[in-house]
C-alpha cells in the first residue's frame, strides 16, 4: 500500500511539474508558487470544515520547521523548471533521497542496511542515466538551484517523518504547509512586483498547479508517515520516469536507447527497495 501512495504522488507531483512549465509562459515563479499554495489551501480548508477537524496542535514549531524548509525548496524547484528543461529539473529535486539519506545516519544515527542504500545509489545512477543532464555554462545557476531544491526536499522528508512520529495527522500536516507557504508566497509576489491578470487558459494551468500538488503532497505525507523512509525516498524517483514521458508527450523530448536504459534502472532499484524494506526492519521499533 505504500508502494501505492508514493506513485501516485510522483505522477501528481510530475503532472504539477508540466503545469508549472507551461504556467512559466503567463506567471513569474513567485506567482506560480502563490497560487500553488494557495489554491491548494482552499481545497484542504474546505476539506477540513466539511469534515469539522481540529486544526489546534501542540506541536507548532514542528509545523514551522517542516513548513519553512518545503516552501523554500518548492521556491527553488519552480525557479529550475523556469530555467531548465523539466526532467532536467526533476532530476536535481530528486537528489533529495540521497540527502535524506544522508541526514539519517548522521543526526537520526538509525540503523541502515547497508543493501537500501546501495539501491538508492543505484535508482540515482538511473536517473543520470535516463536523463543524461548536462549544462551549458548560462545554465550552471539553474543547476545550482535545482540541486538546492532537493536538499531541502530532502530536510521537509526528515521533518515529515518527524511529524508522523509525533502523531499528527497528514491532513493537519498539509493545511499548515499550505497555509504558511501560501503566506511566504505572497509577500514574495508582493515584494517582487504585481500580479499579472489571470484568463481561461491560464487559470485552469494555475487550477492544475494547486490541485496536483495537494493531492501529492496528501499522498506523500500519508507515505512517509506510514512506511519506510528510504524505501519512499527510492520510490520517489518514480517522479523522474512520469516527467519523462511527459516531457516525450508534450515537447517531443525524444529519449535515446541509454535513458530508457536508466529508467529500468529507476524501477528496477524501487522494487528492490520494496524488497528489502519488507525484510528485516530497517528503522528500530
Amino acid at each position: 500500500m505504500q508502494s501505492l501512495w508514493i506513485v501516485l504522488a510522483s505522477l501528481f507531483f510530475a503532472c504539477m511539474g508540466v503545469c508549472v512549465k507551461l504556467g512559466a509562459g503567463f506567471f513569474s515563479t513567485a506567482e506560480l508558487v502563490f497560487y500553488r499554495s494557495f489554491i491548494a489551501l482552499l481545497l484542504m480548508a474546505a476539506y477540513v470544515g466539511l469534515k469539522r477537524l481540529p486544526l489546534a496542535t501542540p506541536h507548532v514549531r514542528a509545523h514551522l520547521n517542516r513548513s519553512l524548509v518545503g516552501v523554500v525548496s518548492m521556491m527553488l524547484l519552480f525557479e529550475a523548471i523556469a530555467l531548465l528543461p523539466l526532467a532536467t529539473a526533476m532530476t536535481l529535486n530528486y537528489t533529495s533521497p540521497l540527502f535524506l539519506a544522508l541526514m539519517l545516519m548522521l543526526w537520526s544515527r538509525e540503523p541502515v542496511r547497508p543493501a537500501l542504500v546501495l539501491t538508492l545509489l543505484m535508482g540515482f545512477v538511473g536517473v543520470m542515466l535516463l536523463l543524461q543532464p548536462t549544462f551549458e555554462r548560462q545554465q550552471w545557476m539553474g543547476a545550482l538551484i535545482g540541486l538546492g531544491s532537493g536538499i531541502g526536499a530532502g530536510a521537509a522528508f526528515f521533518n515529515l517523518r518527524r511529524l508522523g512520529q509525533l502523531g499528527e495527522p497528514e491532513w493537519r500536516t498539509v493545511f499548515y504547509f499550505l497555509l504558511i507557504s501560501s503566506l511566504v508566497g505572497l509577500l514574495w509576489v508582493m515584494g517582487s512586483g504585481s500580479f499579472h491578470v489571470v484568463d481561461l487558459r491560464s487559470g485552469l494551468l494555475l487550477l492544475g498547479v494547486g490541485a496536483f500538488g495537494v493531492g501529492g503532497q496528501l499522498c506523500l505525507t500519508v507515505a512517509y508517515k506510514r512506511g519506510k523512509t528510504l524505501m519512499t525516498a527510492n520510490l520517489a524517483y518514480s517522479a523522474v520516469v512520469f516527467s519523462s514521458l511527459f516531457g516525450l508527450l508534450f515537447w517531443d523530448e525524444l529519449l535515446p536507447l541509454l535513458s530508457w536504459a536508466g529508467m529500468a534502472v529507476v524501477i528496477v532499484s524501487g522494487v528492490g527497495a520494496t524488497l528489502l524494506a519488507h525484510g528485516r526492519p530497517v528503522e528500530p521499533d
